[in-house]
């Protein structure tokens, strides 16, 4: 029988020596039990040791994912404008200008100085929506080609896609810049 004793925090305890001592069959079933859990543990270790299926190791959608985010930033940026197409167009303009002061031509010097300028921004633009776009296609036909017992994680799919919508856009307002289609130069005369 189990005596119950109080120690220094306060909290009564029982001991159960008399109770083990008592019925030895639970000790033994107790015990076959823990054997056979152990023994079902090892042939499972040994199992995942010989196929070298581990459940933590495989693809984890990580590059998928940033490769999504990667392809919906570069579609924002191919609309928004970047510092390379700032720089280029600044570029152009410069070499406009220097190239239309010899002559007094004011059609000359819009084409040179804005219109040159206005091509690069719409370049750089097309340039940034193009990776935009082939990012996007490749993050979403990954699964295709890789791990085909693990579905791809939905925002990745969404993130993909809005980066893919994103590179459309702006590679339909690139060529629609580039080809003065869309806010053309103005007229000299």
């Amino acid at each position: 029988m189990g005596t119950k004793t109080v120690d220094e925090t306060g909290v009564k305890t029982e001991d159960k020596t008399d109770a083990v001592a008592e019925a030895p069959e639970n000790a033994e079933v107790e015990t076959a039990d823990a054997v056979n859990d152990e023994a079902v543990e090892d042939d499972v270790l040994k199992d995942d040791a010989v196929t070298g299926a581990v459940e933590n190791e495989g693809p984890t959608g990580v590059g998928q994912g940033a490769g999504a985010v990667v392809s919906a930033g570069l579609g924002l940026v191919s609309l928004t404008g970047s510092w390379v197409g700032t720089v280029a167009s600044a570029r152009e303009s410069l070499i406009g200008q220097l190239q239309s002061t010899s002559t007094s031509d004011v059609g000359a010097l819009i084409e040179k100085g804005y219109g040159n300028a206005w091509q690069a921004t719409a370049m750089w633009g097309g340039i940034f929506a193009l990776v935009a776009l082939i990012v996007g296609v490749v993050v979403l036909a990954r699964p295709a080609f890789g791990a085909p017992g693990r579905p791809q994680a939905p925002w990745i799919k969404s993130v993909a896609w809005a980066g893919v919508a994103l590179g459309v856009i702006g590679l339909l307002l690139a060529v629609l810049k580039y080809t003065d289609i869309l806010l053309g130069l103005p007229s000299a005369g």
